[in-house]
C-alpha cells in the first residue's frame, strides 16, 4: 500500500465532519425540526411512506404540484424530517447567488458523499471552499482544457469505431465506460486499460458510486455484506491507487503532464499554500463524481431526444458539415456551432443531471413572505423549476430555439441553473460541455442512434439523473 499522505498546507480550519450514525443523524434532524417548529412554510407536515416513496422515485409531479398550490416557497415530510423546497427563478437566484451564506451543502445531503468523495468542493462550505476553489482555478483554464480534449477525442474515436453498425448498443452503457476512460486520463493520468491501476480505479470507482444509486433505506444499513461496507471496501482500493500515483508525481514531477491531479499537485493559492496529498485525493474524486455521471446521463438524453426530433438531428449535422468539413472538433470548431450550444442547452433544461440542489439553513431568513428556520433542510430544484410554463412555455416540448442568444439572455435570472451558480457554479462546467459537445459531435458524423420500436424511457434521480434501465438503441449509419 502507499504511503498514507502528510499535511503540509497553510492551515485553514477545516469543516466538521458529519456523523455516519444514521440513528444519531435522526436524533439531530429530529432536534433541530423541534427548535423550529411553528416556523416552516405551508406544505404536507404529516408522516408519508407515499410521498417520500414518489420524492425518490417521481418528484416532478408533486413538486410542480405542490408549486401550484403554495407557491415557490414550501414544505413536505419526507421519512422523519420536514424539507423545505424553493422553486422558480427568484428562488434559484436567491439561493445560489443573493443569499448563499444562508446555506451550508455539507450539512444537506451531499454530505451523505463525505464517505466516497471526502472533503471536495461538494462537501465543503465558507472559507475552506473558497481557498480550495481558487487554488483549482487555474487548472480549469482554457490551456488545460485543449489537453484535456486530447484525451476525449482519442478515446471516442476508439469507442465510437468499435459501435456494433446495424447492431444494438446501450447508449448510456457505452458513454458510461467512455466517460469513464475520459476521466481516468484527463483527471487522474491513469491509463484505463493498465491493470491494477486505471483499470481498477475505474471498476471500484463504479462499485463505490453504486451505493448511491441503491433506495436511502439500503443505505442506512452497517453490518457486513451490506452495501456501505462494499462501498468502503472499494473506497480503500480506489485510496491505494490515488496516493500512490499523488506519491509518484511528487517524487519525479513531469511539467508536461496535463491531467488535473498532476496540475493540482503543482498549483497554489495567493499566499502561496498548495493542497496536501489527502485534499488533492478528495478534489479528483470530486470531479470524477461531479464530472463522469452528468457527462453520461447528457449525452444518452441528447441522443434520444434527436431520434426523436430528427429534423434537430440534421440541422445539427448541417451545422457541423459547414464548421467542420468532415474533420475532427476541435475547441475552436466547437465554438463556432451555436446551434450544438442551444441543443445542449435544451438537454440541459429537460434533464438537469444535477436535478437537486440541496442545502442547510444556517441561520433563520425570510422567502415568499414566510420564515425557514435555521437547521431546516432547505432544496432548490432545477428540474422542477426548467418546467413552470410561466417561465418555459410548453415545458415538455424539446425546443432548441427557446435558447437562441437573444431568448436566453432575456430570460429572468436564476431561470435556468442546469449548473447552478454563484460562487458555487459547477467549476468543471465547461470541461462536461466540451466533452459531451465533442463525443456526440463525432457520433453524428459517422452514426445515427434511433429509438426502438415499443421502447419507452423513464428516468431515475438517484445519484444523478439518468434513463432508468440505461438506453438501447439502434446503430445506423449516417446514411
Amino acid at each position: 500500500m502507499a504511503a498514507m499522505p502528510t499535511d503540509t498546507a497553510v492551515p485553514v480550519a477545516k469543516p466538521r465532519q458529519k456523523t455516519p450514525n444514521p440513528a444519531r443523524r435522526i436524533a439531530e434532524d429530529a432536534a433541530a425540526e423541534w427548535r423550529g417548529r411553528g416556523r416552516f412554510p405551508p406544505g404536507r407536515g404529516d408522516f408519508s411512506l407515499s410521498r417520500t416513496h414518489r420524492i425518490a422515485h417521481d418528484p416532478l409531479p408533486i413538486l410542480l404540484s405542490a408549486y401550484e398550490e403554495f407557491g415557490p416557497v414550501f414544505s413536505l415530510r419526507l421519512l422523519h424530517s420536514r424539507v423545505v423546497f424553493m422553486l422558480g427563478p427568484e428562488a434559484n437566484h436567491f439561493i445560489t447567488v443573493a443569499h448563499p451564506e444562508n446555506f451550508h451543502w455539507r450539512e444537506g445531503s451531499f454530505g451523505d458523499l463525505i464517505p466516497l468523495l471526502g472533503d471536495g468542493l461538494l462537501t465543503i462550505d465558507e472559507d475552506y471552499h473558497d481557498r480550495a476553489r481558487a487554488i483549482m482555478m487555474p487548472a480549469f483554464h482554457r490551456r488545460q482544457l485543449t489537453a484535456s480534449v486530447e484525451a476525449m477525442t482519442a478515446e471516442a474515436e476508439a469507442a465510437i469505431g468499435a459501435l456494433p453498425e446495424a447492431g444494438t448498443v446501450d447508449v448510456y452503457e457505452w458513454m458510461r465506460n467512455l466517460a469513464m476512460r475520459i476521466a481516468m486520463r484527463a483527471l487522474l493520468g491513469l491509463d484505463p486499460d493498465e491493470a491494477g491501476k486505471g483499470a481498477a480505479a475505474a471498476e471500484h470507482f463504479e462499485r463505490a458510486l453504486g451505493f448511491y444509486g441503491i433506495d436511502y433505506q439500503w443505505r442506512l444499513l452497517r453490518g457486513p455484506g451490506s452495501p456501505w461496507r462494499k462501498m468502503i471496501a472499494s473506497r480503500r482500493v480506489l485510496d491505494e491507487i490515488v496516493f500512490a500515483e499523488i506519491e509518484r508525481c511528487r517524487a519525479d514531477p513531469d511539467p508536461e503532464r496535463q491531467d488535473i491531479l498532476s496540475l493540482l499537485l503543482g498549483a497554489r493559492g495567493e499566499a502561496g499554500e498548495a493542497f496536501t496529498d489527502r485534499e488533492v485525493r478528495d478534489q479528483v474524486m470530486t470531479l470524477m463524481f461531479a464530472g463522469h455521471d452528468t457527462s453520461t446521463s447528457t449525452l444518452s438524453f441528447m441522443m434520444y431526444e434527436l431520434a426523436h426530433h430528427p429534423e434537430v438531428a440534421e440541422k445539427l449535422r448541417a451545422e457541423q458539415d459547414e464548421v467542420l468539413g468532415g474533420e475532427a472538433p476541435s475547441i475552436d470548431r466547437l465554438e463556432q456551432m451555436p446551434y450544438l450550444d442551444m441543443v445542449l442547452d435544451e438537454v440541459l433544461r429537460l434533464y438537469p443531471p444535477a436535478w437537486i440542489g440541496p442545502r442547510r439553513a444556517v441561520r433563520d431568513f425570510e422567502f415568499g413572505g414566510y420564515t425557514v428556520p435555521s437547521g431546516a433542510y432547505v432544496n432548490y430544484c432545477s428540474w422542477a423549476s426548467h418546467r413552470i410554463p410561466e417561465v418555459f412555455p410548453e415545458p415538455e416540448a424539446f425546443i432548441p430555439e427557446r435558447f437562441a442568444p437573444e431568448r436566453k439572455a432575456a430570460l429572468p435570472r436564476g431561470a435556468y441553473v442546469p449548473f447552478g451558480g454563484g460562487s458555487r457554479i459547477c467549476i468543471g462546467k465547461r470541461f462536461g460541455q466540451t466533452e459531451v459537445k465533442l463525443v456526440a459531435t463525432m457520433l453524428l458524423q459517422r452514426l445515427r442512434l434511433d429509438v426502438l420500436p415499443g421502447r419507452t424511457m423513464t428516468v431515475r434521480q438517484m445519484p444523478t439523473l439518468s434513463p432508468r434501465g440505461g438506453l438501447r438503441m439502434r446503430v445506423l449509419s449516417r446514411a
